[in-house]
């Protein structure tokens, strides 16, 4: 009798845990075929399937990185701006300020108007001008990066900080935790003897346990007083250009004006998040220097809107003229397609240009599968010949550009912590336009008759890849 009963509650006990199972995928999954396929198994499957659902289908990473995110949000108001829409620029076409709204909307954020942009190639362009406005410092510099890679330009920038450590200046340095890995050499920890401040973002350790190797800071700023520079460019010789053939291209941006202020609280919410101490906001301290309207961008997995690819799509299916993207990883979602297949067919030139040797092969060999349904639409893509290109850019009608460092692929818009820049400013756009078409006139059109070409072990190799692209 006892027997019987205990029996009967331990299969009410399972088929309990199966209807947990089955009601936490319904609330959490936002893709519908993942919810349906756990619903299943738990159901078809009690005790294994609850715990096959507990230990695979449960994502703790989107879980951690909610609470990032919660602890990422501004302690205080961002800095005031008028609305776009109440005192836009002369001449700015209806369309566009609605597409500012977007933007507006997903970030809670106005854009900032008076800002001074300066496109700088390669770390050749670049660092010099980082390290000049690391050496005019005087009251503090923020330096934001996923890789800070030993040799001769991590070098000179480690002795920037020092000497701006050393005579007063609030130096403190962020690198993220999967990033470090890629020099086996640690330049930085020698900066925290001489004055500099220097925290790692997650880094993976066993004691106290954090396995998180997905959720990475990909963010890279730097903030000197009212000078900042942001883009997609790491800290590394890797990017200099000059007497080499192999180097990686890359595009960073030298922002003055009040974008600065945005910038210096998107590294703020970074280092409190890291090191559990959060610096009070600075009162806005940027005078207008320029034309340019910005906005920064934070966004990462724990974010309850996809922001980033939100905006992308938003941006793209307002689009009237044109739309120039320049990406060194294209796998974007399916929303993102759409809208780019949908720009074309409605006679918006929409162009894309991609690296035509990628330093991640099986990435490349995933693009294949995705670009005859953008060809056959009317997108045109380029292949622009090595060295490799590592630049991320967008321009839509001559007005709009957004630039930083997510890439359009699955790994930026659904694991890294990433910041982007939007822009409103036309001669900045056309700027960003004719870098893209110059490099367009050095490089091969792929075109649906190219891809029939391939032959049938190569076209599954790329199917193979991007069956997986979700995890790339």
């Amino acid at each position: 009798m006892i027997i019987g009963v205990l029996e009967t509650l331990a299969l009410v006990a399972v088929h309990i845990l199966s209807w947990i199972a089955v009601c936490h995928a319904l609330l959490t999954k936002h893709d519908p075929r993942a919810a349906l396929g756990w619903t299943v198994t738990a159901l078809l499957l009690p005790l294994i399937g609850p715990l096959l659902y507990a230990t695979f289908g449960i994502s703790r990473a989107e879980s951690r990185a909610s609470r990032i995110m919660r602890r990422q949000e501004p302690l205080e108001p961002d800095y005031a701006h008028p609305p776009f829409s109440d005192n836009p620029p002369e001449k700015v076409p209806d369309y566009i300020i609605s597409m500012e709204k977007v933007g507006r909307h997903l970030t809670e954020q106005h854009l900032s108007s008076g800002n001074k942009l300066m496109t700088l190639h390669n770390g050749d362009e670049a660092y010099p001008q980082m390290l000049a406005a690391i050496r005019e410092a005087r009251e503090q510099v923020f330096l934001c990066t996923y890789i800070f890679n030993a040799g001769k330009v991590a070098a000179e920038f480690g002795d920037a900080l020092t000497e701006a450590a050393q005579r007063g200046v609030d130096v403190r340095l962020l690198v993220d935790g999967i990033g470090m890995l890629y020099s086996w050499r640690k330049p930085w920890k020698k900066l925290a003897e001489h004055g500099v401040q220097v925290a790692m973002f997650l880094p993976p350790r066993l004691f106290p346990p954090n396995f998180s190797i997905n959720l990475r800071n990909h963010r890279k700023m730097l903030v000197c007083d009212n000078t900042a520079f942001t883009g997609g460019m790491n800290i590394s010789d890797d990017n200099i250009a000059a007497g080499k053939t192999k180097y990686v291209q890359d595009v960073h941006f030298h922002c003055q004006g009040p974008i600065a202020d945005q910038l210096r609280r998107a590294f703020l919410l970074n280092w409190g998040f890291c090191t559990g101490k959060y610096s009070p906001l600075p009162p806005a301290s940027g005078q207008p220097v320029g034309e340019s309207h910005c906005r920064i961008i934070m966004d990462g997995p724990g974010s309850e809107a996809d922001v980033l690819n939100d905006i992308f799509c938003g941006v793209v299916n307002a689009a009237r003229q044109s739309v120039r993207i320049m990406t060194p990883y294209f796998l974007p979602t399916h929303g993102f397609m759409s809208a780019l297949r949908s720009a074309a067919q409605r006679g918006v030139d929409v162009k894309v240009v991609l690296p035509a040797k990628n330093n991640l092969f099986y990435v490349h060999w995933a693009q294949f599968r995705l670009l005859p349904t953008l060809l056959e639409a009317g997108v045109r893509v380029w292949y622009q010949p090595p060295p490799f290109a590592h630049t991320k850019l967008l321009t839509v009608d001559y007005y709009y550009s957004q630039v930083g460092s997510a890439n359009l692929d699955p790994r930026s818009l659904r694991l890294n912590f990433e910041l982007n820049m939007e822009v409103f400013d036309p001669q900045f756009c056309e700027g960003i336009a004719a870098h893209i078409d110059d490099v367009i006139s050095r490089s091969t059109e792929i075109t649906a008759d190219k891809l029939k070409t391939l032959s049938l072990p190569v076209k599954l190799r790329n199917a193979a890849c991007w069956i997986f692209s979700p995890y790339l």
